[in-house]
Parts: structure tokens; C-alpha cells; sequence
């Protein structure tokens, strides 16, 4: 675990002798922080009768970096930081959404009260590391005081910790002094180079007023003894100063005039190039306006994948939907911008033989992932895939793909279409077609609708039908950013068993959002390779069960959906939501063979 800020007085009670007269063993970590608060003679002394507390710095800080909403799953140790965010105007929202972050391209915290909370968070905190989301993560953690005397505070649980390999950064504040300079640092972390969740935890007695733990932790006034001292170090009025809270400079990698060269001329001599633009791409510096414009100056035939999709407008004669494996086997040049080589290129096993692969990546892990094994880069850049794409539309003013290679794709992408309407108009044994359902929803989109995903079949068979009309996000996250527009959420029933209590958080916070259930009754993705190979779908079963209750039970709308008038209840869902009512259209789907021989491991 990284520490940072650490005060001017480090080796001040570790001279003194501290931890040998305290009996504490190791105390290597100990006069770490002993140094770091400090004694009360260096620091002043206190006012006790000081109302002000750690969690107005740490709204101080958010505030400074435009941070306008604080997701939390609240407990008692960070009420200090819910309500010092309140007064100044940082809304809070107490259940967690990484797609804020994806919607509104800013930096996001969340805010963790509980052992229940930040335990929870585990497995966000990996999903946010793979997808390199920018997410700083606050959570409580134990006193600083119990820290260092053990025993104060019988059977008290260590505060939960997150590995490592999940995080790009574990902190501790050690004193209120540190407050800033180490949330700075934290966003920039997040921010900057490879970006991804950095967790930082808040000791309790650095976040509540000073007679608040004076009162709790029994320490005497004026201090006498060591345990006074550490108090008044941690508490001191120098210590309560607001420093500088403003944003640290970013550090983005880019690539050198060298590398766009390099690949400018690769490029020019290609004569079936091909685009293929990841998630990393709508990062922050660069607005996705300026990467669409971009990619539109190049005129290469692109793939979106990701939450890119969306980037480029449906009917973009660049855009392809389809048929990428045959594509792939048939480009001569492929620019991954932001795309990695993992299971869904196969690996690294669909380039063409001898073709030019140009990857561009922020993280270098994900840049090379695989090389050498199923694929080899021509050239390999570590760095901002937008940033990359404008320097070589800059460098290519004027350039496009040869307009026969074009064709032959948009030839391709049609039919596949034409085969999805067909297979749309077979009818199920019973309920409703997916394709059917979908193809409907499609016809209904506003201009200005936002697109969430959250499932497995369902949502992998809504990517052949629907056609983004912005770049992808999660419900949640769409908190001030849905005012004039209508938020489609598609959920498989099995996901949906994970997120379904939101909609208490879309009641409470006035979110009206349609979710659109593709309800199966199983997990169909998983069931369509286990069933062939090992004869049982064992685990996989589930019911057509009465979600849009449970949605109305919650103060929301619902709907269930069947195999008749399909299009006169999506109409109803979108009523209710211009009324401003959280909607759940429950969609009773029938068993479908479209996506037959897909695997999921």
C-alpha cells in the first residue's frame, strides 16, 4: 500500500523513542504516522470548540475538481463527507454508478460507510480496473488512534482492505494536513496515464470535529500524556487549514510525431484498411465529437465496440455492424485504437496473413496482450488512442479507404441485415421472438434516446439489431445527463437479479428511465454451449417471473410484454417515462436459435 503526504516532522517521535515505550513490536509503519502527525508543540494548540471537520477538505477537494455527484453506500464513518458534499452542493446519491463517469466524461468518487459497503465494492473495483474507468474510491477505515494502542478498542474489525491488483492506488490519510495534497493526488492517479479506481481510506478520527473524538477516545485536555499529544497533532487548527485543493496536471501518454509517421504511411499504401475503436478511446482529454469528426476525416471502415458504440451515427456509411472475423481475415492494415486482443479478436487469431496491425493503447499490458503468440503488432504505440486517431487524420487530410474494399464491407453488412429481418419473422414455440421484440424497439428510438446494456443472450442479440445513438453507459450513472432524453436500459432476466433494487434509487431521485427485461427464464448464453456439449443446463434454469411487479412494488411503472401488441406497449413505457416514472417492461421471450454456437467462458 502506497502512502502519501506524509508530514514534515517523520522522524520527531520515532527520536523520541515512541514505539520502544509503547511496547509495540514492529514499528515501522508506526512511527510513519506518529511522524506524520506530529506533536501539539510543533502544530499549535487546539480549538476544541471547532465545529469543523476532515469531510468539509474532502468536499473542498471534489468541488475543485468539478466533481458534481457523490455516490455513496453510507454508514456513520463518512457521514461527515455526505454532508459537508450536501452543503455545498455536490449531490448525493447512495447506491454506486460507474456509467456516470462513462456518460458524462468527468471524474467520479464514490464513498464507502460500512464493512457491508466497501466489501461490496470488491468486484466493482475489479470491473472499474478492467475497463479503465477513472474512479476514486473513499472508505472508512479504522482510527488512527486504535492503530497505534491496539487494545483501546477490544475486538474492533480491521478495516477491509482491496487487493491490490484491483486498484491502481491504496492511500491513508494519516493526518487532516494530508487531506488535499493525497485526494489530489488520488484523482490524478485515476485520472492520468492508465486510468482505473484508486482507493483511499479515511481514518474516523481525521473526519469528525476534534471534541467529537476527544469525547470518544477519552483523551485528557490539555494533553499530558502521549495519547493527548497524537490527538492534538491529528486535530490541530494548522492541521484543519484548507490547502490548495485545485486539480493536479494529468499526465496522458501520447504517441511521438515519429510513431504517427509510421503508421500515416502504413495507412497510405493499404488497400483494405480497417478501424477498430475500443472503450479506451472516449476517454478524457479528447471529446468524442472531435475523435467522431476524426474518424470520419480518415474514411476507413471502422468497427465500434464497447461503449464506442454510438460514436458514429447509424447510418455513418464508415460504420459496419457486422461480419468483423471475415473482415479481419481480409484487411491488409488494422488500427486497434483503444481495442485489445483479447477473446472477442479470438486472441489475436483473425488478422490476415501478413497484414499490418498498428495497435494504440494507454496500458502496455493491454497494448501487447497476447503478442508474440497468435499475432505480432507492426507497431505498437503506448498511448491516448484519440489523441493518436486526430494527429493521423491530421496527417492524412484528404486520404479514404479505396472506395471497391468499402463496398464490398457495406455489401456484406446488408445482407447479414436481411438475414436478421427473416429470422426475426419465425415465431417461437411460445412468447416472443428477441429479434422480433428488438427490431420494434429500434423503430421506437428517439434521435437523443441513451442506450444502457447490462445482460448476456439478450443484450449479445440486441448488438446485431439496435444501433446506438450515442455512445453505451449504466443506468445509474445517467443522474443529469437524461433531461431530453429517454434512457433504454436492456437487461437479461439473470442480470437483472443484480440491479433490480435500483429501482428504488430511480423512484427516490426522480430517474425515469425504461428498463427493457429480456426474460428467458434462464441464462441463455452460458446454457447454449453447456447444453451441447455436456448434455445438461444444470444451473441455468430460471422462471418467467414477475419483475414488472416488483418495479411497481417499488413506486415505479410496469409492464409485462407478449407475444401481441408489442408496439403499443413500448409506446405506454414511453408515456409513463415522459411523465417522469421509472418504467420496467417485462418481455416474455421464446426460445431462439439466432445466436447458436456462441461461447462464453
Amino acid at each position: 500500500m502506497g502512502h502519501w503526504g506524509q508530514g514534515s516532522t517523520g522522524g520527531t517521535l520515532g527520536t523520541l523513542g515512541v514505539g520502544r515505550t509503547l511496547g509495540m513490536g514492529d514499528t515501522t509503519g508506526t512511527l510513519g504516522t506518529l511522524g506524520a502527525l506530529g506533536t501539539a508543540g510543533t502544530l499549535g494548540q487546539v480549538d476544541t470548540a471547532s465545529p469543523r471537520h476532515g469531510g468539509e477538505l474532502v468536499a473542498e477537494v471534489l468541488r475543485a475538481h468539478g466533481v458534481p455527484v457523490l455516490f455513496t453506500l453510507p454508514g456513520g464513518h463518512i457521514s461527515p463527507v455526505l454532508v459537508a458534499c450536501e452543503k455545498i452542493g455536490i449531490r448525493v446519491v447512495d447506491t454506486p454508478a460507474r456509467g456516470h463517469r462513462r456518460l458524462r466524461r468527468r471524474r467520479r468518487v464514490a464513498a464507502l460507510g460500512s464493512d457491508p459497503g466497501v466489501w461490496g465494492w470488491r468486484c466493482h473495483c475489479c470491473h472499474l480496473c478492467h475497463c479503465l474507468s477513472p474512479f476514486v474510491i473513499v472508505c472508512h477505515c479504522l482510527s488512527l488512534f486504535v492503530t497505534l494502542w491496539p487494545g483501546r478498542s477490544p475486538g474492533h474489525p480491521s478495516a477491509p482492505s482491496v487487493p491490490g491488483p484491483c486498484v491502481n492506488r491504496c492511500c491513508r490519510l494519516r493526518a487532516c494536513a494530508t487531506s488535499s495534497p493525497t485526494l489530489r493526488r488520488a484523482i490524478a492517479t485515476a485520472t492520468g496515464g492508465t486510468p482505473g479506481p484508486v482507493f483511499v481510506e479515511l481514518p474516523i478520527d481525521v473526519l469528525y470535529p476534534f471534541h467529537v473524538v476527544q469525547k470518544e477516545l477519552g483523551a485528557p485536555n490539555p494533553p499530558g500524556a502521549v495519547p493527548g499529544t497524537i490527538i492534538y497533532g491529528i486535530c490541530s487548527r494548522a492541521r484543519w487549514e484548507l490547502r490548495d485543493p485545485t486539480p493536479l496536471p494529468l499526465s496522458v501518454p501520447k504517441a511521438t510525431p515519429e510513431q504517427v509517421q509510421l503508421c500515416s504511411e502504413l495507412l497510405s499504401r493499404a488497400q483494405r484498411p480497417l478501424v477498430l475503436v475500443g472503450s479506451q478511446a472516449l476517454l478524457p482529454p479528447t471529446p468524442a465529437e472531435e475523435l467522431r469528426s476524426a474518424l470520419l476525416s480518415l474514411g476507413v471502415p471502422c468497427y465500434l465496440g464497447g461503449a464506442a458504440r454510438g460514436l458514429l451515427p447509424p447510418e455513418c456509411p464508415l460504420l459496419l455492424r457486422h461480419g468483423r472475423r471475415e473482415a479481419l481475415r481480409q484487411a491488409d492494415l488494422v488500427l486497434l485504437a483503444g481495442t485489445v486482443c483479447d477473446f472477442r479478436l479470438s486472441y489475436g487469431r483473425l488478422f490476415g496473413r501478413g497484414a499490418a496491425v498498428v495497435a494504440v493503447n494507454r496500458d502496455r499490458a493491454q497494448l501487447l496482450r497476447n503478442a508474440d503468440v497468435f499475432w505480432k503488432p507492426r507497431l505498437a504505440v503506448q498511448g491516448d488512442p484519440a489523441s493518436f486517431v486526430l494527429d493521423l487524420a491530421r496527417a492524412l487530410q484528404g486520404f479514404a479507404a479505396p472506395k471497391e474494399w468499402l463496398e464490398r464491407l457495406r455489401e456484406s453488412d446488408s445482407d447479414r441485415d436481411r438475414q436478421i429481418r427473416a429470422k426475426a419473422l419465425v415465431p417461437p414455440p411460445c412468447h416472443l421472438n428477441p429479434l422480433l421484440l428488438l427490431q420494434a424497439l429500434e423503430q421506437l428510438l428517439p434521435p437523443q434516446s441513451l442506450l444502457v446494456a447490462d445482460g448476456g443472450d439478450f443484450v449479445g442479440t440486441a448488438a446485431y439489431v439496435l444501433r446506438p445513438r450515442r455512445p453505451l453507459g449504466h443506468p445509474v450513472g445517467t443522474f443529469g445527463d437524461i433531461w431530453g432524453r429517454q434512457v433504454w436500459v436492456l437487461y437479461g432476466d439473470g442480470s437483472l437479479g443484480f440491479s433490480l433494487m435500483e429501482f428504488d434509487t430511480f423512484v427516490r431521485h426522480k430517474v425515469p428511465v425504461i428498463a427493457l427485461v429480456g426474460n428467458d427464464a434462464g441464462w441463455t448464453q452460458i446454457s447454449r454451449e453447456q447444453l451441447p456439449l455436456l448434455g445438461s443446463a444444470v444451473g441455468c434454469r430460471l422462471s418467467y417471473s414477475d419483475y414488472h411487479a416488483v418495479a411497481a412494488a417499488l413506486g415505479g411503472r410496469g409492464f409485462v410484454l407478449d407475444s401481441d401488441r408489442v408496439l403499443a406497449v413500448l409506446r405506454a413505457a414511453q408515456a409513463e417515462c415522459h411523465q417522469g416514472h421509472p418504467v420496467l417492461v417485462n418481455a416474455l421471450l421464446g426460445p431462439s436459435d439466432f445466436r447458436e454456437g456462441s461461447v462464453s467462458v
